[in-house]
């Protein structure tokens, strides 16, 4: 491993940590809240960072040198008094891989900003607005025969507005129904955007929809099982159908995290995202940039890491 290679390595892993210092006490990758009883807001967050790095010199049975970094940033800052609620929430995680002569690709990219205002309508139900818009932070590109571009920066983006009921029975469980959602795809990458990606009508920089939109989240880290009791699990769900054109074709997004604290600085880690949007075409595998077709598109990373909490 070259010089150049240590230096990228120790730059990441560095911006990383410095990052994980801004983050307030959290049990879990799930977010365990701390009250601050005077203001009626509670804060917290999470960090996750996963390394791994083989070198190999003059090595009989081969191999190639690698390294890769992963790392996860989750915040979340909520206020609740009276009749009111307001959750807002923030999630970036970005991934790197290099191995021998490939060199430096993306395993990772997520930029996930979530803001939801409620007042309480009657028992268990609020009124509530939210807004989200999520995106990523570089290039994505589709590697094989030729390097093709998929994705960048605000390519796509996606800024979602609903209004309508949420559902809170308890603590573990949120269920928020929006009839009334406007949903707007950005694509500023001008190649994407002249390519047509991302369901954008070709040279145009977005596409907006109106629909129905629906929202679960199920959390607990309070296992009491013995093998279980360092455990924490969330899974969420968004569902959206487009009344204006082809309603009966609903994108899905399904993530799920499982982490598990092994002790105080291990832990390991299991998410996984399953994504469907019929109007996303997927690069055909003769990976000359032409759409193929709708496809489900599947993510899942496993990590055992360190965790930092304070």
């Amino acid at each position: 491993m070259n010089t150049k290679k240590l230096i990228t390595i120790a730059v990441l892993f560095g911006v990383i940590i410095s990052a994980s210092a801004q983050i307030t006490e959290a049990e879990s990758k799930l977010k365990t809240l701390v009250t601050d009883t005077v203001s009626g807001w509670k804060t917290g967050g999470i960090s996750n960072v996963n390394f791994a790095q083989t070198a190999l010199i003059n090595w009989a049975a081969g191999g190639e040198n690698s390294y890769a970094v992963n790392g996860l940033l989750s915040l979340f800052a909520n206020y609740k008094s009276g009749e009111n609620a307001w959750d807002n929430s923030l999630d970036m995680g970005y991934g790197l891989l290099n191995q021998g002569e490939v060199g430096l690709r993306k395993t990772d990219d997520k930029f996930d900003f979530l803001s939801k205002y409620g007042r309480k309508a009657f028992t268990n139900f609020y009124y509530t607005a939210l807004v989200n818009f999520k995106t990523q932070f570089a290039p994505g590109y589709n590697y094989g025969t030729n390097k093709v571009k998929i994705s960048n920066l605000f390519a796509p983006a996606y800024l979602l507005t609903a209004v309508g009921l949420n559902y809170q029975p308890n603590k573990n469980f949120n269920a928020f129904l929006a009839p009334f959602t406007g949903k707007m795809t950005i694509v500023t990458d001008e190649e994407l955007s002249n390519a047509g990606a991302f369901g954008v009508e070709k040279g145009k920089n977005t596409r907006t929809e109106f629909g129905g939109y629906a929202r679960m989240i199920y959390t607990r880290n309070d296992f009491k099982g013995e093998i279980l009791k360092n455990m924490s699990l969330t899974s969420k769900i968004d569902l959206f159908s487009n009344y204006l054109k082809n309603p009966q074709y609903v994108d899905v997004s399904w993530e799920n995290i499982i982490a598990m604290k092994v002790n105080k600085y291990i832990s390991v880690s299991l998410n996984t995202h399953l994504l469907y949007d019929y109007d996303m075409k997927i690069v055909d595998t003769n990976n000359d940039g032409t759409p193929d077709k709708t496809k489900v598109q599947f993510k899942e990373i496993l990590g055992v890491g360190f965790v930092y909490k304070f």
